[in-house]
């Protein structure tokens, strides 16, 4: 499986794609994501063309091939785009660009394949602009940010923050016409411009920069403001302005409610700092985790981790500028780590001056599918990889009780988020930045989890990303079931127990700092200073000394240490185990001899008990007087001979009457015979007399048996 993995890797990295834009295209100036995949095909957007290049992954494994699909606009865009968003129901693409949007239509599939049209080379797709009025009629009106409104169910909205400080929402039946317009700040404040045509609250960072969709939950009844109505679902979006502070906004297409689509905010920010955390604040990005985690980065490279809890009166009190009355609690920002990237490698040198080798750079954040936890940075000189591995401590602080201080103490000891640098464009400081075109997490059972990175010279770069920070697995259903009477295997408790020796050893690998990929550079004519160079080398070998070689020969040591360890506790179990065997070999020749006794035993107090049995029968023979129970049964015995008596008589006078009666019938001379005629009751009467004494008789018979045969015994 592997080997095919690296198949499709190596040849998508040679591909004629690239080949033809890396010759028809020039270097980028700006970071520009051009790139996405849908289930096994790659698409990558061709600005000269216009057009989406499309090549089947799996197909590589399969069969190297050089062929691809493109896919033309009908209506091409006119400015230029910086990134592509596959929508939510993965039918549309939105072409994103700083002075417009359009949306393409992807075409149909078929055939044997499953390609586009049949397999077609070239095809022609629908395109549509967005807003298309409100960007050619304003020359200073940009777009900042773009969104599909997350819903996979709804029809396809698309979410604009443009340079005026608002936000319109779109959808795709009516492209020239908002569905709704939120200003984010009054008018007539906007109204006063700068000499530079610029408003003051831009200068002072108080317009927004960007947002993002968190998943979707119940809005509370007090922000929706409708009596008797129950809580209403709701995606919050979260928009982030220039100078740090965030703001709330309940959007939902379910719900007519006025209130949803206020602006709430700013959130507060635990712990407050003076500066509010940096004021050049470039983007925000919601990891879908209970609870939802807010991440917020800044051009200087700085990135916050923010858990979004319930608020406090308290913060309410000092939230002044909450634009909704209504409003009674909202949600606060508890900053719970602050991460410094490292966007330019730093060479440490004695004649420069530090001021001067600070690098600073908007920052794009990417949601890793694969993992929750995870999110991916780029930028101008680089790929950054950020995983938090802290989120399963505070999902258990938060779901144990207020006096549990065992969880709060594991969630302070709990190790911080893990950095990897894994791909660096600016490696020396005399070299320009090379922005990078395109960044996507491919993730797919067959072709495996792989990071797809486009250079600024349209050179493809894949890296399996085989980390530790991976989403924890469901429990099995069994499991379910079965908790309650199933106990735990003492090896998977020590496994999972927060001291084993595998925490241990990933603790003493973990690095600090690593070695990322290092991008040439493009202009081959001027050759980098040689000091430099060597600065460069120093650093990667003193990395790979103190992260790499260093703590692996600790690990090792360890290791070894732990070997040592084992190989005595198994000698010793060994030395118990042949004990145990020989105590339970001399335990079964024990029972086996008692087991014998026991028979033995056993047949001796049967023989006993019989030999008892005789002697008493004997002893009762001999005694000359009656005992009392043979004197009742003598009373019993008398008593049962007179009743035979009288049942014998009168047995005969039953027979002499049968007689009687016999012989009258038979002689017959009576020529009218008296008939007796009974009635059912007498009938009934004389067959239960009859039975009764029958069955008295028979009894008696039995009984004098019984007497007959224990006076001959």
């Amino acid at each position: 499986m592997a080997a095919l993995g690296d198949q499709w890797r190596n040849v998508l990295a040679s591909h004629a794609l690239f080949v033809k834009l890396q010759k028809g295209s020039g270097t980028a100036a700006q970071v520009r994501n051009l790139i996405f995949s849908l289930d096994e095909d790659f698409f990558l957007w061709d600005s000269e063309q216009s057009a989406f290049c499309t090549v089947n992954l799996r197909s590589l494994n399969v069969e190297p091939s050089t062929s691809y699909q493109t896919l033309l606009c009908i209506n091409p865009p006119l400015f230029e785009v910086c990134q592509v968003l596959l929508s939510p129901t993965q039918h549309h693409v939105a072409l994103i660009g700083n002075k417009g949007l359009m949306v393409m239509e992807l075409p149909k599939r078929w055939g044997k394949n499953s390609e586009f049209e049949g397999g077609k080379k070239i095809i022609n797709c629908r395109t549509s602009p967005i807003a298309e009025r409100i960007f050619t009629s304003s020359t200073t009106l940009t777009l900042k940010h773009a969104a599909w409104y997350p819903s996979e169910t709804q029809e396809p909205h698309l979410v604009l923050l443009t340079s005026d400080n608002a936000i319109r929402i779109y959808s795709l039946k009516e492209p020239l016409t908002p569905v709704k317009v939120i200003p984010l700040s009054n008018s007539e404040e906007e109204s006063l411009l700068l000499p530079k045509g610029k408003s003051y609250r831009a200068s002072l960072g108080e317009t927004a920069v960007a947002f993002d969709f968190g998943p979707l939950v119940a809005v509370p009844k007090n922000i929706v403001g409708q009596r008797g109505k129950e809580e209403v679902p709701a995606y919050p979006l979260y928009i982030l302005y220039e100078n740090g502070e965030t703001f709330l906004m309940y959007i939902s297409f379910q719900n007519s409610s006025r209130n949803l689509g206020k602006l709430l905010g700013p959130l507060p920010m635990h712990p407050a700092a003076e500066d509010n955390y940096g004021y050049d604040a470039c983007a925000v990005l919601c990891l879908a985790c209970v609870p939802n985690i807010l991440v917020i980065a800044t051009e200087a490279g700085i990135l916050y981790h923010c858990v979004v809890l319930e608020g406090e009166e308290e913060d309410e009190l000092t939230s002044d500028k909450s634009w909704d009355p209504r409003c009674d609690l909202i949600p606060s920002l508890y900053v719970f780590e602050c991460v410094e990237l490292e966007l330019a490698l730093k060479l440490a040198t004695e004649d420069d001056d530090p001021t001067d080798s600070d690098f600073s750079c908007p920052i794009q954040l990417h949601k890793d599918p694969s993992c929750p936890v995870r999110y991916h940075c780029t930028h101008e000189a680089g790929v950054h990889s950020v995983g938090l591995t802290w989120t399963n401590k505070l999902q258990k602080f938060l779901a144990s009780d207020e006096e549990d201080k065992d969880s709060l103490q594991e969630l302070a000891a709990e190790q911080k988020c893990m950095v990897e640098h894994i791909l660096c464009t600016k490696p020396l400081p005399c070299r320009q930045p090379s922005p990078i075109q395109g960044f996507w997490i491919l993730s797919d059972v067959s072709l495996g989890t792989t990071m797809i990175c486009i250079t600024s010279n349209y050179e493809c770069l894949t890296r399996p990303l085989l980390t530790m920070i991976r989403p924890a697995s469901p429990p099995l259903l069994c499991s379910q079931q079965l908790d309650s009477c199933i106990t735990a295997s003492p090896l998977r408790i020590l496994a999972e127990s927060q001291d084993s020796f595998e925490k241990h050893i990933h603790s003493i690998l973990g690095r600090n700092s690593a070695n990322p990929v290092l991008l040439k550079s493009n202009d081959k004519d001027t050759a980098p200073p040689p000091e430099q160079c060597l600065q460069l080398l120093s650093r990667a070998t003193q990395i790979f000394r103190e992260e790499y070689i260093l703590k692996q020969d600790l690990a090792k040591e360890e290791i070894q240490r732990r070997v040592r360890l084992l190989i005595g506790q198994k000698e010793k179990q060994l030395d118990d185990l042949r004990y145990c065997k020989e105590e339970r070999k001399s335990l079964r020749e024990m029972a086996e001899r008692l087991a014998d006794k026991y028979e033995e035993a056993k047949e001796k107090q049967e023989d006993i008990m019989n030999r008892m049995k005789k002697v008493l029968h004997s002893f009762h023979c001999q005694i000359p007087i009656l005992s009392d129970s043979e004197r009742d049964m003598k009373k019993e015995l008398q008593t049962i001979n007179e009743q035979l008596q009288r049942l014998g008589n009168a047995i005969k006078q039953v027979k002499l009457k049968m007689d009687y009666q016999q012989k009258r019938m038979e002689k017959g001379t009576s020529p009218r015979k008296a008939s007796i005629s009974l009635s059912a009751y007498q009938r009934k009467c004389i067959q239960t007399v009859l039975k009764e004494e029958g069955e008295h008789i028979q009894q008696m018979v039995k009984q004098i048996n019984a007497v007959r045969n224990h006076v001959n015994f």
